[in-house]
């Protein structure tokens, strides 16, 4: 169970995720790859110095930063989000919380790539998630064997809508590593078959080093 200065201290982390991606979301909109450059900066800082960090403690006394592929523009997209063709609802691990239940509300189309699944937080604040499990999932150099997180907004990390209203700034540089690839304790909700692709995603935060 989380006690007071860990509650405060989590509020503080998600708080600074926040900033961070309203941060981000100002530059992107003139030139992606500063906020991209923000974004990594942001998080190193987070997981080098904040006492919410998911890293374990020895891990963190060799920190020297994420591990992060460089900017690629072509794995930027604006995608319409498009209504499910059958309402899903399913409930996924979350651990101490209990099982999460989520609601499937549209699919975006990703070029070359297929569908993903864009799902709701069934619950008080609502929020967006958007997780993908790529090729590269589970091999040496390449991303987290239960995938990764695009959006997750109830925790901040949100690129914002495209210039329609019906549409999502999907970028797959920000790609991020749920807290549970660096601390096995946590218990996070991983991409459901609805988001795992067979191609490679060779961008965005890739296996911890």
């Amino acid at each position: 169970m989380i006690d007071t200065l860990g509650a405060l201290q989590l509020a503080d982390w998600r708080r600074r995720v926040i900033g961070l991606y309203a941060g981000v979301r100002h530059l992107s909109a003139h030139d992606p790859r500063a906020g991209h450059d923000l974004w990594r900066s942001g998080r190193d800082e987070l997981f080098a110095g904040h006492p919410s960090s998911p890293l374990l403690p020895d891990d963190r006394q060799r920190f020297t930063g994420l591990t992060v592929a460089a900017y690629d523009p072509d794995w930027r997209f604006e995608l319409e989000v498009r209504r499910p063709v059958e309402p899903e609802r399913r409930s996924m691990d979350g651990g101490a919380d209990g099982p999460i239940p989520f609601l499937l509300v549209g699919t975006v189309r990703v070029p070359y790539l297929g569908e993903l699944g864009v799902w709701r937080v069934v619950g008080y604040g609502g929020g967006l998630f958007l997780p993908v499990k790529d090729g590269l999932a589970g091999r040496p150099g390449g991303t987290f064997g239960g995938g990764r997180y695009l959006l997750d907004t109830v925790k901040g990390a949100d690129l914002g809508s495209g210039a329609a209203g019906d549409t999502l700034i999907i970028d797959f540089n920000f790609a991020y590593n749920p807290s549970c690839a660096y601390d096995p304790s946590w218990t996070c909700p991983l991409a459901p078959d609805a988001n795992v692709i067979r191609e490679d995603v060779p961008v965005g935060e890739l296996v911890p080093r």
